[in-house]
């Protein structure tokens, strides 16, 4: 039987790493659930994410380099999705009158529609997960989750 390598942690070590951990398992844990209910939509999970941050930012758009870096992927599979989007008509990309180089990404009239059905089964899901908490437990939950994120560097994206 191997040898255990960690040193014993203090209450708070191990209040931090149970803390650390259930974030990681959580967010994995929200993200198939979220995927499993957005299956029935026409629309495959990866290209979802792209299509309810574009609907959330309005009829302005969004500069595709920020909508990459608020999902934490790469410029070129960013082009893939929306690629699939604009097939679809569901996105369009046009020049950013500002830059010439970059473009803006909003949604055509089907894409509002159907981050708006989106955006409503997920309500669902979301109020039947956090039903039996307080407004106040949630308040302190996202405080802490935000500082968290805030700490490792990482962007809001809710």
């Amino acid at each position: 039987m191997p040898k255990k390598t960690t040193l014993p942690l203090t209450p708070q070590q191990q209040v931090h790493l149970a803390l650390s951990s259930e974030l990681v398992l959580s967010a994995r844990a929200w993200r198939k659930t979220a995927d499993s209910a957005l299956t029935g939509f026409g629309l495959s999970s990866a290209a979802a994410l792209p299509l309810l941050l574009i609907g959330r930012r309005g009829n302005d758009g969004v500069r595709q380099v920020t909508l990459a870096h608020e999902l934490g992927i790469e410029g070129p599979s960013l082009v893939r999705l929306l690629d699939q989007l604009c097939m679809q008509q569901l996105a369009r990309r046009d020049d950013d009158p500002a830059d010439g180089r970059a473009k803006i990404v909003s949604l055509t009239e089907n894409g509002v529609r159907l981050a708006g059905k989106l955006e409503a089964h997920l309500a669902q899901l979301r109020a039947s997960l956090l039903e039996a908490f307080s407004d106040d437990e949630l308040q302190i939950a996202l405080r802490v989750i935000r500082s968290f994120s805030s700490a490792v560097g990482a962007s809001s994206v809710s």
